[in-house]
């Protein structure tokens, strides 16, 4: 065979082979060079908040308003904020819109808001979307001044923006610990944080207290995180414990709410923090239309100008407590809010506890204060050296005056003025500017007079700087006089887990009555009677028959008895709802029945009281207490629940005694009052003669006379036992 010839590589559309175009390379260093970048940069500079509080999208809104004097006067369009953060900010306007809005008053997302707000900023508890920013309006809110405070003394680090040309702080200079007081949440690459919000006084009272000594118990000033959507929440001393040191765990939050007996209507003005109004009536909506909540009669979001509202209308007589109970168990109305307190510092996102979060503040505030401190001391050591050079002026202002009008050239004043009073070049520059009306002795004695002042502070300065108690006490009292400003009571009421007081499973259960069917294949059927009048007709199993039927109320107990000797027991709403169209539940299944077990009976009851009757194949009855089956615990299932010498024939229920009817194979019947056997006291009992059975004949009926095929009279009556039974009466059959 010819060998083929090598198929030479067609160039490509930009005239380069598809071989030139492409490389093979291993996968980990192409994640290392391209994913890796994009990673730390999601982590550092997007989703992750640092010890200020912000992550840098927020940081650089907040500062585009500073610097756009927002603090103060009246508020712009937000079109004009996005526009101007823009600057900062190269991502997109929309972006920049969405993260202004959650840090405003009118969004509802922060228990402080940095930003005041005018038109439809949306709500954090509703799906409903905000207007366009060019509808709405903004300024900085009061409590922004203790974000920018001494920003401009060198407190923080600035560096250039995305294209150089301007500059934007690394950190706001926070005077308090804003992270734990407003809200923050953020997806990065692998990681994620969930900062939870706390009330600013408890926060303030920790801080101080933390300042004081570290190792203090902080759960004597922070109770528990304070919610913006207020709430109960459900306090567990551990899950708080592992908040405060390691900034992890989940705590239960429910709904609020009052009931207004007048209208018969339960009002939720409360909701957890991490679900929203929609999202809780789509859910109780849904389950009205399943028929689990049949009390509700109307639903509705009321949600108006005052704020949230979920109104639920209910029936006469229902428990407005236990509805909820209920509700709260079905829906998001008790949510749980896990805290993962993941912080940038230093670059390095770390996850940390309430504690070490103080402490990463406490030292940024310090050095902010230092700084500031450092700063001030240097503009009045400045202003003190060039008072130093006018004080020497003092000594002889006709001499300056010379030299000034005797100098030939403006370049030699400066000069000449240091040669002539041993000054300095900027203390000679700070003189020669002086204007000619202020060269007269009483404005140089006030400007002397201020020198001392200066040097006084300059002291008080410099000791605050070098002594940490006072830097302490300035930190302090900077955060007592925010609290006092700023603090608002705590929205977020706290009930402990142990004082809660849950109702029981039972007492959820819908107590409705229902039809019960048991088949001989071993299916059981559990209807609702309201059911049954839209669909009467019961489908089962092809050849199967319905071999018991009974009403009773879903919060009773059932028993089912089989043919090994054992009694099965289920509450009854433990049963699913079946439906006619439906063959119904497989007890096999249900029960856990051995392959060759069946099921001859069931019986339902509230109490123990009442009898069970067996009749076993060799004629013989048994009758014990239905107490015997009574338990401390609740077993489900009760080995030897009878004698097991012969096998099972039939059971009955009896409430009391009353007229039965026995058979046997041969077709003789018995009918007689269950009063002549005898109640036994022991469940192994062998039982009391009932009808005779001859070889190969065994006892096959047990039956109340209703329940016959044909009219009870036609079954002869007997007042003792044994007897060996009768063939139906002709013409009664």
């Amino acid at each position: 065979m010819a060998k083929k010839k090598p198929q030479k590589e067609k160039p490509d559309l930009f005239g380069e082979s598809t071989r030139s175009r492409f490389s093979e390379q291993p996968i980990t260093e192409t994640l290392i060079k391209n994913y890796m970048p994009y990673a730390m940069s999601v982590i550092v500079s997007r989703a992750i908040p640092e010890i200020d509080g912000f992550k840098p999208s927020q940081r650089k809104i907040l500062y585009t308003m500073y610097k756009m004097g927002l603090l103060s006067g009246g508020l712009t369009k937000s079109a004009n904020v996005v526009g101007s953060t823009m600057k900062l900010n190269p991502h997109s306007d929309d972006s920049i819109y969405e993260t202004m809005v959650r840090m405003t008053r009118g969004n509802e997302t922060y228990l402080h808001p940095f930003i005041e707000s005018k038109g439809n900023m949306g709500k954090h508890y509703s799906k409903d979307s905000f207007a366009a920013p060019r509808y709405t309006e903004v300024k900085l809110a009061a409590i922004s001044k203790e974000l920018f405070s001494e920003i401009d003394k060198d407190t923080v680090d600035f560096v250039d923006n995305y294209d150089g040309t301007t500059k934007e702080p690394t950190l706001l200079p926070v005077t308090f610990p804003s992270i734990l007081v407003n809200p923050n949440k953020g997806i990065a690459v692998a990681m994620s944080t969930t900062i939870a919000t706390f009330n600013l006084r408890e926060v303030v009272d920790a801080t101080c207290a933390f300042i004081d000594d570290n190792a203090c118990d902080l759960k004597q000033y922070i109770k528990a995180p304070d919610f913006p959507t207020g709430g109960i929440l459900i306090y567990n001393d551990k899950v708080m414990d592992e908040i405060i040191e390691k900034g992890r765990g989940t705590l239960k939050v429910r709904a609020g709410y009052t009931f207004d007996k007048a209208t018969q209507s339960i009002e939720i003005t409360e909701i957890p923090f991490t679900t929203t109004s929609d999202d809780i009536v789509n859910q109780i909506v849904n389950l009205i239309k399943l028929g689990k909540f049949k009390e509700i009669t109307d639903l509705r979001d009321s949600t108006d100008k005052e704020g949230l509202k979920i109104t639920i209308e209910i029936k006469k007589n229902t428990d407005p407590d236990l509805l909820m109970a209920r509700l709260y168990q079905a829906t998001s109305l008790e949510d749980g809010f896990s805290c993962n307190f993941n912080v940038l510092i230093n670059a390095q996102p770390r996850v940390m506890g309430v504690r070490s979060i103080l402490g990463e503040w406490y030292v940024f505030r310090t050095t902010c204060v230092k700084r500031g401190l450092i700063y001030d001391i240097s503009e009045k050591e400045d202003r003190l050296h060039l008072l130093s050079g006018l004080e020497k002026i003092l000594l002889d202002i006709d001499k300056a005056i010379a030299i000034i009008r005797n100098t030939e050239r403006d370049a030699d004043v400066i000069p000449n003025l240091c040669d002539g009073f041993d000054i300095d070049y900027i203390q000679a520059e700070f003189i020669a500017d002086i204007k000619l009306r202020n060269i007269n002795k009483e404005y140089i004695l006030a400007k002397t007079a201020e020198k001392e002042k200066l040097e006084e502070e300059i002291q008080r300065l410099t000791d605050i700087l070098v002594s940490p108690a006072k830097i302490n006490e300035l930190i302090k009292s900077q955060l007592r006089e925010i609290a006092k400003k700023y603090g608002i009571d705590r929205k977020t009421r706290i009930i402990s887990e142990d004082e809660l007081e849950e109702p029981s499973k039972e007492e959820f259960i819908d107590d409705s009555n229902m039809r019960l069917i048991l088949t001989r294949d071993g299916y059981f059927k559990k209807i609702p009677l309201t059911a049954l009048r839209t669909a009467p007709e019961q489908k089962i199993k092809e050849n199967d028959v319905i071999i018991q039927t009974a009403e009773f109320h879903n919060k009773s107990e059932i028993a089912f008895i089989s043919d090994k000797q054992a009694v099965y027991r289920l509450r009854l709403w433990e049963i699913p709802e079946g439906k006619a169209a439906l063959i119904g539940e497989y007890l096999g299944n249900l029960l856990e029945l051995s392959e060759d077990e069946h099921i001859m009976t069931f019986i339902c009851s509230d109490t123990y009281d009442g009898m069970i009757l067996y009749l076993f194949e060799n004629g013989r009855a048994l009758k014990v207490p239905y107490n015997l089956y009574e338990t401390k615990g609740y077993r489900r299932k009760l080995k030897n629940a009878y004698n097991g010498t012969s096998p099972l024939a039939g059971c009955l229920f009896l409430e009391k005694d009353r007229e039965i009817v026995v058979g046997t194979e041969g077709e003789k019947f018995a009918r007689f009052d269950s009063s002549l056997i005898p109640l036994k006291t022991s469940k192994n009992n062998p039982g009391t003669q009932t009808v005779k059975t001859g070889p190969g004949q065994r006892a096959n009926l047990l039956a109340f006379p209703e329940d016959l095929g044909f009219p009870a009279k036609a079954v002869q009556a007997v007042r003792k036992l044994p007897t060996a039974g009768s063939p139906v009466k002709p013409g009664n059959n």
